[in-house]
């Protein structure tokens, strides 16, 4: 296993690390987890591509590993009641909807290559930023915290629902393409 997939494979075990913290009331080891956990998805990125280290396992891993961390916080901070339910429901629709359509193109033995686009990109900086953000509120000044934090919730919305969309146009493109 290389470095980079170590790492991938690091952020994905400190999720629960992460879960347990938020459930215990712990918002500022759950913020250290976080960032380490952010942090890791950054550098195994960057040294998949310098050191010419992207595999196969990477390039399946790293966006799960991303989501069962984003899909975890938003669950476990709408269920606290510190990040909205609509913007749950949004954020684990989307993935839940990508999900089922590769799991339709997989069905219908119809191949694609997982690359994320940059609307899924600003996306999930948008998402992280929310977690990162509403852990890291009671740590800002308040007027800050609440104006930057809501128009956070907004765009993360706005982004989460066009990167969605995004991706089901081109699974119909695709399975349009073998009709």
């Amino acid at each position: 296993m290389n470095i980079p997939n170590f790492l991938t494979l690091a952020r994905l075990l400190l999720v629960p690390v992460l879960v347990i913290f938020l459930i215990q009331g712990l918002f500022f080891n759950a913020l250290i987890v976080f960032i380490l956990a952010g942090a890791s998805d950054a550098i195994d990125g960057f040294l998949a591509r310098i050191l010419k280290q992207k595999t196969v396992l990477g390039s399946y891993m790293d966006p799960l590993a991303d989501k069962a961390l984003i899909i975890s916080c938003f669950v476990t901070l709408s269920v606290l009641g510190m990040i909205p339910p609509w913007l749950t429901v949004i954020v684990v629709s989307r993935d839940f909807i990508i999900l089922l359509g590769i799991s339709v193109l997989f069905l219908m033995s119809i191949s694609l290559e997982i690359r994320p686009a940059f609307v899924s990109k600003v996306n999930t900086t948008l998402q992280f930023m929310t977690i990162f953000l509403v852990l890291a509120s009671g740590y800002l000044p308040l007027y800050f915290n609440h104006r930057l934090i809501e128009l956070v919730y907004w765009a993360t919305a706005l982004f989460t629902i066009i990167s969605g969309l995004n991706y089901v146009m081109k699974g119909v493109k695709l399975i349009n393409s073998v009709e």
